[in-house]
């Protein structure tokens, strides 16, 4: 169970840093004098974002093969990485103006 407990804290925390949450968290912290409540309403948010992602896990497993589960996580995460990157090309396309 430690092990357990141990991986799943480094991929969260691993998977967290830079991402558009932390992002956000920097920037509400930087408005305000009260870094504290930040980070109690961030932590409070994550844990139920957590909860409710292993509750799903835990509910879908039983439905659906974990295998296919994780190949599906996968494809999702592959189709929205590259429709981040199409989408970041053609804004790029968009911002160079034309050459005479």
């Amino acid at each position: 169970m430690l092990a357990l407990l141990g991986s799943t804290f480094i991929t969260v925390f691993l998977a967290e840093l830079g991402d558009k949450t932390q992002l956000a968290i920097v920037s509400i912290s930087g408005t305000t004098s009260r870094p504290g409540a930040v980070f109690a309403g961030s932590a409070a948010a994550l844990v139920l974002a957590s909860l409710v992602g292993a509750a799903a896990g835990g509910s879908l497993s039983s439905v659906i093969p974990p295998d296919a589960l994780q190949l599906l996580a996968s494809v999702g995460f592959l189709i929205l990485g590259t429709r981040l990157i199409l989408r970041s090309a053609s804004s790029r396309e968009d911002a160079v103006p034309p050459t005479p």
